[in-house]
């Protein structure tokens, strides 16, 4: 599954993942593999995405992400 997470400065990360979890407005939420396609907005917190069994973190003070046929697209502040 690939990933892109841009502000509007830079991109921040790019790559294939095999998990995410985000600080949803909602609530916290995860996405994996052949997620249902979905757009949601962020609060903030920190995006943590799991990359060949590693974690890593990313820091937002909120933002918008889109899931589509395991492209993921995070539009951060």
């Amino acid at each position: 599954m690939l990933i892109d997470i841009v502000t509007p400065d830079k991109n921040i990360f790019s790559g294939d993942i095999s998990s995410a979890t985000f600080p949803g407005s909602d609530g916290s939420f995860g996405i994996k593999e052949n997620h249902a396609p979905m757009v949601a907005t962020l609060k903030e917190g920190k995006i943590k995405v799991v990359v060949n069994g590693k974690e890593e973190f990313f820091d937002v003070s909120g933002g918008v992400v889109e899931v589509n046929h395991n492209k993921i697209i995070v539009l951060a502040e």
